[in-house]
């Protein structure tokens, strides 16, 4: 995000103090937080709304124009289609790249990538848009590239803007291993020059590979940056502190990449900072686990933590889900019918119907809300570890924590078939609300169910059988309400 904390101010106090200001360890609302395949996503905060400009990830032919998304609160997200078409820059031809968005004087700018070019014999490279609107139309000012050439060996894509506390606008830019920076003109649509005369200075820092990002925090220039191969699981985010907007910059850690657990290839980011506050997040895109498509990539964001020194921590890939945005994205189900417009994931009764987040934990935490709404002989709860999910009673292998209002707590295991590891008798009540977790590591599983403050049930067991796999929920010949799924590496 380009916003300093001066205008973050300013921008807050415009809009008003939020009643609940986006304080989380990560979406919890779940991530991916839109549908679709997006990639390399750029952010501003514009009218009390932070807008999310992403690449279209799909063949370079078919990306021809770019989409948008504005939330109010980082939950609720509304999309904005064909912001930008190539269709109204008459040198784009495809592969509209990694939009950078910025304010200034009025207007709206939308920096972006086209066609790819590989040499200078190439017509192409980095170009501009205006609008009147965060969501647009963006129109060409310049009926030409911005930067259309090869400067330090740095291919002419994956712009970002940044304009600093002094008015002085820069873009940072670089494909093909390296990094540049430039000066913007007042206009925003020009190329400026340094003092000592260079318009291209080369800041490539160690194991750069791509898109590049600035940020500003307490006085200090944080520059983040792709490394590894974009379509591969490698693909992470490093960065680098300076005391000057144009470096140098040392690399000092890795500070995003992939989990086994979550997900592959999570990089090109961008920072979303809440007006007003120290509170930032990292978005990003990365690869569903099992992804065989390199272009298969979501958007996501997740906390940023900063050290007292100003460096920050190792980001967690966290998987949660209120589904208080009213979707299941990134769930699968597996029978039954599920519906989520009450802000909570409901079930109606079926024959053990579930629904199952792609992880891949096997020590964890993991937790969840639910209640069951009638009398009845059956349960709900959570699967993991799970594997081979399919349609059917039983029909996958993994295990099961559940409650029922018959009065019990079950753990079991699946394959095909059910085998009860332990029941204990608990007071479950209709229309109750409980917290049920179980912290599994190796063999060993601590059960806990909470209502409240109040400890329901806590016990151990243990059982070998399944090493890893996904977190979901199911429900057994019963109606059922499921609320705050939360999955942490134990």
């Amino acid at each position: 995000m380009k916003v300093t904390a001066v205008v973050a101010t300013a921008l807050l106090s415009a809009v008003g103090q939020a009643a609940s200001v986006p304080d989380f360890a990560t979406n919890p609302a779940g991530n991916p937080f839109v549908e679709g395949w997006y990639a390399d996503p750029d952010n501003e905060f514009y009218n009390g709304e932070y807008w999310v400009y992403p690449t279209y990830s799909h063949e370079y032919d078919a990306q021809t124009f770019l989409d948008a998304f504005s939330s109010p609160d980082l939950i609720n997200w509304t999309k904005h289609p064909n912001i930008l078409n190539t269709t109204t820059f008459s040198w784009a031809k495809r592969a509209v790249w990694a939009p950078a968005p910025i304010a200034r004087n009025g207007k709206y700018y939308l920096y972006f990538a086209a066609n790819d070019i590989q040499t200078n014999s190439e017509y192409g490279g980095i170009g501009v848009g205006v609008a009147d609107r965060p969501e647009g139309p963006y129109l060409d000012p310049l009926g030409k590239p911005l930067i259309g050439k090869y400067y330090n060996g740095a291919q002419p894509i994956d712009q970002d803007v940044f304009i600093d506390d002094d008015g002085q606008a820069y873009i940072y830019y670089g494909g093909h291993g390296h990094a540049n920076v430039a000066r913007i003109n007042e206009d925003m649509i020009s190329v400026g020059t340094f003092p000592d005369g260079i318009q291209y200075k080369e800041i490539t820092p160690e194991n750069y590979v791509e898109g590049p990002q600035m940020f500003k925090r307490k006085g200090k220039y944080y520059l983040f940056w792709s490394e590894g191969g974009w379509t591969g699981p490698d693909y992470a985010v490093s960065y680098a502190i300076s005391n000057s907007p144009t470096g140098p910059f040392k690399r000092l850690d890795k500070i995003l990449q992939q989990d086994l657990a979550v997900a592959t290839g999570s990089g090109h980011n961008g920072v979303i900072t809440v007006p007003g506050t120290d509170i930032h997040y990292i978005v990003y895109h990365r690869h569903p686990l099992g992804a065989t498509d390199g272009n298969d990539r979501r958007l996501c964001y997740d906390r940023l933590h900063f050290r007292d020194d100003g460096t920050i921590e190792p980001i967690v890939m966290g998987v949660q889900d209120n589904f208080k945005d009213g979707n299941m994205i990134g769930w699968t189900t597996y029978g039954g019918s599920w519906d989520t417009s009450a802000r909570q994931l409901k079930t109606a009764v079926s024959a053990g119907a579930k629904a199952a987040l792609n992880t891949n934990f096997t020590s964890q935490y993991f937790s969840a809300d639910v209640a069951i709404p009638t009398q009845n002989g059956g349960d709900a709860g959570i699967i993991f570890r799970a594997t081979n999910l399919r349609e059917g009673v039983d029909a996958y292998r993994g295990y099961y924590l559940g409650l029922g209002t018959s009065g019990k707590i079950v753990v079991g295991r699946a394959n095909n078939g059910w085998t009860p590891i332990k029941v204990v008798n608990a007071p479950i009540r209709t229309n109750t609300v409980y917290n049920i977790a179980v912290r599994a590591v190796g063999s060993q599983f601590d059960v806990k169910v909470t209502h409240g403050s109040d400890v329901v049930a806590a016990f151990t067991v243990t059982d070998g059988t399944f090493k890893y796999g996904a977190n979901g929920v199911r429900a057994f010949q019963t109606k059922a309400t499921f609320d705050n799924i939360e999955v942490r590496h134990a």
